[in-house]
Formats: C-alpha cells, sequence, structure tokens
C-alpha cells in the first residue's frame, strides 16, 4: 500500500506523468527534426541553431506540464494505482467521473496516439528516403 500520504501521492503521479509526457514529446520532436533534415532537403539546409533547439524543447516541457496539472485543477485525478503501491492517474474515477473520463480520452489520443503516429510516420519516411538513395547510389 501507499504509505507516504495524499500530498506525495500527489507530487509522485504529477512527476510521473510530467516526465513520461515530456520524454514521449522531446522523442517525437527529435522524430520529426530528423525526418524533416532528412526527408526534405529544402529544409534540411536551413540553419538548426541553438535557439530552435531550445524553443522546440520548452515547447515539450510546457506540452507535458498542461497534461500532467490538469488533474491538479480538477480534469482528471491522481491517486493509488490498483494495487495501491505507488500513485498516477486514478483510472478508476474514469467510471464514475465523465470529466475524469474525458480527461483520460484526450490523454490517450494526445499524449500517445499522435506522438507514436508522428514517430512512426516520420522513421518511416526515413527509412523510405534511404532506401530510395541506396537504389540511386546503386544505378550511379
Amino acid at each position: 500500500r501507499w504509505l507516504y500520504g495524499k500530498q506525495i501521492c500527489l507530487f509522485y503521479a504529477f512527476c510521473g506523468v510530467l516526465f513520461g509526457i515530456c520524454s514521449l514529446s522531446t522523442l517525437t520532436l527529435l522524430s520529426t527534426v530528423c525526418c524533416l533534415k532528412i526527408c526534405f532537403p529544402a529544409y534540411g539546409k536551413l540553419m538548426f541553431r541553438r535557439e530552435h533547439g531550445q524553443t522546440l524543447i520548452a515547447c515539450a516541457w510546457t506540452y507535458a506540464a498542461i497534461f500532467a496539472c490538469s488533474p491538479l485543477a480538477h480534469w482528471g485525478e491522481y491517486g493509488a494505482e490498483p494495487y495501491g503501491t505507488a500513485c498516477c492517474i486514478d483510472w478508476r474515477s474514469t467510471n464514475v467521473n465523465a470529466v475524469a473520463m474525458s480527461y483520460t480520452v484526450v490523454l490517450f489520443v494526445f499524449c500517445f496516439i499522435l506522438p507514436c503516429g508522428v514517430i512512426v510516420t516520420s522513421y518511416s519516411l526515413i527509412l523510405v528516403t534511404v532506401k530510395e538513395s541506396r537504389k540511386a547510389v546503386e544505378q550511379h
């Protein structure tokens, strides 16, 4: 069972959601930048400066913070996991609370489906581009 009280549970869950979403968001942005640099040479020739990277990282943290702070603003809930040994999003509240259900659905779409779709699409385009480049090199 969770031994550390409600406030520490909220903090623990908040950190888990914040760092998890930020990690996936950063990977999504990285795959997108790689795809632009490799698959679209017109964009690849543009200089990618330190400020661009800092802006993208700030966007990833802001995106993650919005979803992590939402349960603290009562859109969704944090609570003990089903086994009670750790804290995360309270999945059981979605059965009785329509607001919590809407948060879970939005979280699933915008923090899992969309980023994973962008990553898969980006790396698929990179693979296709590399395959086409290899064929072009072999022909010469």
